[in-house]
């Protein structure tokens, strides 16, 4: 994961708003694939980071997606890129969105992420993978996938019975 903090609420301070450029050639350390985590530090979240400019540049920069407790916006244009937002809400961009950190631990919808953490997301959520166990990952999901497709089978058999239920299920 790549991981920043953003302001939108009021103009930066001096000094207070990072160099994008910065921020960019940072992506570039964090290994693909690339999920951007931003947590917006106004309360309640006022403005937009995300739309379909940023979107298309952090595309470039290998990114598939963000993950942010703040908004989103351009979701037509974003969707036809094939870019991923998991995000609080919708709304309209702010004058004043400013990257204010990055590369440190942020907190979104009371999920912790560091800077390369290993995340997996759809419409349901997203979780965080620990790394000594992604390389497992692959083989677990298809052990489960198996298993709940022999119960779901069962259960729409003609001739569905418990016992068979209960065999399955353990």
């Amino acid at each position: 994961a790549v991981t920043a903090k953003i302001r939108a609420a009021q103009p930066p301070q001096p000094g207070e708003a990072v160099p994008r450029r910065a921020m960019w050639e940072y992506i570039l350390t964090i290994p693909e694939p690339r999920i951007v985590v931003i947590q917006d530090l106004d309360d309640p979240p006022i403005g937009s980071f995300w739309g379909e400019v940023n979107a298309n540049i952090h595309r470039a920069l290998g990114c598939i997606g963000t993950v942010t407790n703040g908004g989103v916006r351009d979701l037509d244009e974003v969707e036809r890129l094939g870019f991923h937002f998991f995000a609080s809400q919708v709304q309209v961009s702010h004058a004043y969105v400013h990257v204010v950190e990055f590369g440190t631990p942020v907190t979104v919808g009371g999920l912790t992420v560091h800077p390369g953490d290993l995340l997996h997301g759809d419409k349901h959520g997203v979780i965080q993978i620990p790394l000594e166990i992604a390389s497992e990952l692959y083989r677990a999901a298809k052990e489960v996938e198996a298993r709940e497709r022999r119960i779901i089978e069962a259960c729409q058999a003609p001739g569905f019975t418990i016992e068979r239920l209960a065999e399955l299920y353990g």
